[in-house]
């Protein structure tokens, strides 16, 4: 099994949850399509949003990376930054009153991951001078 397919199933867990309380947020609200100005519903849909754009890059790059023979511990701290990140992120956002450092971190370890599996996509490629 590849590690990437681990950290893959780990984050659909946390996608799923996030779709539930989005669509939970729509019920209660009564607010099928867009947020209707409801600042609720905004911050529901914004969290599984920013879920949804970033995951995937993140996930191929790791996925990449693990196929050109990376060395295991660098694709289990890639993953494991990752779902940190995106745990974090969520859970900064998804609160009314907010604390920004759950965000900028959860956004660090993501941007982070991307950054570092890309970097190390290019040096292995040798396409970097």
């Amino acid at each position: 099994m590849h590690i990437v397919a681990i950290y893959a199933a780990l984050l659909s867990f946390l996608f799923v949850l996030l779709s539930v309380r989005t669509i939970r947020a729509r019920r209660r609200l009564q607010i099928a399509v867009g947020d209707k100005a409801n600042a609720e519903m905004t911050r529901a849909m914004r969290v599984h949003a920013n879920f949804a754009e970033y995951v995937p890059l993140s996930l191929i790059l790791i996925y990449f990376v693990e196929q050109a023979a990376a060395p295991t511990l660098l694709v289990h701290v890639l993953g494991c930054c990752l779902l940190l990140g995106r745990v974090i992120h969520a859970y900064g956002l998804s609160q009314t009153h907010e604390k920004f450092a759950f965000r900028v971190s959860g956004m660090i370890f993501t941007l982070t991951t991307i950054m570092l599996a890309a970097l190390y996509l290019l040096l292995k490629s040798g396409n970097i001078v």
